[in-house]
């Protein structure tokens, strides 16, 4: 039987020669290289040799090399077709059915990996040509020089609707073929099929071989969308199953690089410019379960490391759903997490290798992650919610497939649950701070309390700190939360002006996002458009009217008890709607501040429970000192008593 070149091609990919040869032979890394004894001849010093990245072996005493294949036959005496049966149900492929139609398919993709090659070509060029300056100028201002444009095969497509086209027709090249490799867009109302990429630049999508299967790009125009555009589905392309720079990380991954998985292509290539090679990335997906298989044949434990925008954070919390059934000993994930606002291109960028290795050393398991997932800014101060904990923990356990492993998650779980509530079932904070050695807590035996214990430090003015509105005392909804929904409630106007900040703020009681979602929805449904939120809008009653209907009549009445004790004018309905905005604009910035450090805080302690080092117990002092620095940031508000009348100082 003949097996079509791309088949055998994909086996030799999927299946790594060390991988093979363990089967028969011990091996040991040499380097670059694993060693071995000849399983041809009876000797004492290894002369067999495997390479991975040259995908062959060497047999020095029996003057043998070869491929997967090539060993199959010489170890097993099996024949050829047996060999690559035998492998392929190794790699996870089905064996192609020898027809005319096959053949067909195979030609066909021949072509398309010819029309492909051909096109990065010529968009290679236009970058390097006259009409490329711009795309070269912004190239240039996120750090990729020319020596990176031309390892990755960079490329800048023309804004004219038919250049590739009709390049590649002058090249004998038809415009059905074009469509099958995604170059064109058609359709039954599109009379000539045109250019889908145009004025954007061009990241070749490379095979595990090395060959060009697709094409991202990123648009050059501020109002073009998308942003980002990958080719659609091929016969040669499936961006579920495909991760790009994954021919470079292969090669690296061989020769000791650490394994890492990033969320973009200027991510990639920003990395590989700090010096870690073995990089990649998913294409514009949440990572999938055959990318993560690709993962796990170049490391047992790759680390994840995505932007520190709640998007990268929920991205993150997605890859350990997926895998969790996958995993297994040798197979798991490591989270690098980026401080809020930063992505692996900018640090790398500004800061360089040695600020991306720190990180990349304060990597978690993905149980840590999971724990911080569960018990970050959430409160456990009641039996109900403690059960909880404990039930959602035992179900992420028992999505564990291998037996071993659950179980060693269950025992992990266990304890740690016991050690954060203590045997009497629940500690109090001062408690759980403290142990006898006086060494830090880690994060999951100090997170049991809400993080509104900040709010004893003046987060803003001395006099507002005084306030009820901040000191603790109401257990259900924190302070600087209540504080937030007063000024929102008594000055409606804010919400329009502040609705971005409103709907991204994480609140530290379930009560309090509620009725904050509420609150937007309430706005925008009394008719709020942005260019009109500056002007007459809804009044305060009418809007808590309008929430009270919804079932918050409880949280009103806590709100109205603080505010009821509190001196402060600007959160009554009266005052100046400039005024309540400058404490909220300074609130929304105080409490993202918070929250920041406090999930840092959280890392940095299980990065010193791991690892009780110079460098990670310099780190945490250093969110400590910065926690206790915002603490003593004053807000200002003193003096913005103008517009309502009131003397300055009289906060």
């Amino acid at each position: 039987m003949r097996f079509p070149p791309s088949f055998l091609d994909e086996i030799k990919a999927r299946l790594p020669v060390s991988e093979v040869v363990r089967n028969r032979v011990k091996l040991t890394r040499a380097g670059r290289e694993w060693k071995g004894l000849s399983p041809f001849n009876a000797e004492k010093t290894p002369s067999f040799f495997v390479n991975d990245q040259k995908m062959a072996w060497f047999d020095f005493s029996a003057g043998k090399n070869g491929n997967i294949f090539d060993f199959v036959m010489a170890t097993e005496g099996l024949s050829f077709p047996d060999a690559v049966e035998r492998l392929a149900r190794g790699a996870g492929l089905a064996l192609p059915q020898a027809s005319p139609e096959a053949e067909a398919q195979e030609k066909t993709r021949n072509n398309l990996h010819e029309v492909l090659a051909r096109a990065a070509s010529y968009f290679s060029a236009r970058l390097a040509g006259g009409q490329g300056g711009a795309a070269r100028a912004y190239l240039a201002g996120r750090g990729v020089d020319a020596w990176l444009q031309g390892r990755f095969g960079l490329g800048y497509a023309l804004p004219e609707k038919y250049a590739l086209r009709d390049h590649l027709a002058g090249t004998g090249v038809p415009v059905p073929t074009m469509i099958e490799a995604g170059l064109l867009i058609h359709g039954e109302d599109i009379a000539l099929p045109y250019d889908r990429f145009r004025d954007r630049i061009m990241f070749p999508i490379h095979d595990p071989l090395g060959r060009v299967i697709a094409f991202g790009a990123r648009a050059l125009g501020p109002d073009a969308e998308p942003k980002y555009l990958n080719s659609p589905e091929t016969a040669l392309f499936h961006k579920g199953a495909i991760l790009y720079n994954h021919h470079h990380a292969r090669k690296a991954a061989h020769t000791g690089g650490q394994v890492i998985a990033v969320e973009g292509y200027v991510d990639v290539i920003a990395m590989t410019s700090a010096g870690f090679d073995a990089t990649v990335a998913p294409l514009g997906t949440a990572l999938t379960p055959d990318q993560c298989e690709l993962l796990w044949k170049m490391a047992e434990e790759p680390i994840l490391c995505f932007d520190g925008d709640r998007a990268g954070r929920n991205a993150a919390y997605r890859a350990v759903d997926m895998a969790l059934p996958l995993i297994g000993p040798g197979r798991s994930l490591g989270f690098a997490l980026l401080p809020e606002g930063q992505d692996p291109d900018d640090l790398a960028r500004t800061s360089g290798r040695e600020a991306v290795s720190q990180l990349l050393s304060r990597a978690l398991p993905l149980a840590d992650l999971i724990w911080v997932r569960e018990t970050e800014n959430k409160i456990f101060a009641t039996p109900e919610r403690r059960a909880g904990l404990e039930r959602r923990l035992s179900e992420i356990a028992r999505e564990i497939r291998d037996e071993a492993l659950r179980r060693h998650y269950q025992a992990a779980f266990k304890e740690r649950l016991f050690q954060f509530f203590g045997r009497g079932g629940y500690r109090p904070f001062a408690a759980a701070n403290a142990t006898r050695t006086g060494r830090p807590k880690t994060a999951w035996q100090r997170s049991s309390e809400p993080k509104s214990n900040l709010a004893a430090a003046p987060l803003v003015s001395r006099s507002l700190a005084k306030s009820p509105l901040l000191r603790p005392g109401e257990p259900r909804l924190p302070p600087r939360d209540g504080l937030i929904l007063l000024l929102l409630l008594n000055h409606p106007r804010l919400i329009g002006r502040h609705i971005e900040d409103l709907a991204q703020i994480a609140f530290s009681s379930a009560e309090a996002g509620a009725l904050r979602d509420a609150l937007l929805a309430s706005a925008a449904a009394a008719d709020l458009p942005a260019e009109a939120r500056a002007e007459p809008n809804p009044d305060a009653p009418s809007l808590r009217a309008a929430v009270e209907g919804q079932g918050f009549g409880a949280i009103l009445q806590q709100l109205d008890g603080m505010a009821a004790h509190a001196s402060h004018w600007y959160a009554k309905a009266g005052a100046a709607d400039a005024d309540a905005g400058e404490v909220l604009k300074q609130a929304l910035n105080l409490h993202r501040r918070a929250r920041t450090l406090h999930r840092e805080l959280q890392l940095a302690e299980l990065a010193l429970g791991k690892d009780s080092s110079e460098a990670n117990l310099g780190r945490l002092k250093d969110i400590q000192a910065q926690l206790s620095a915002l603490g003593g940031i004053e807000a200002a508000v003193e003096g913005f008593g103008a517009q309502s009348g009131r003397p300055r100082g009289t906060l």
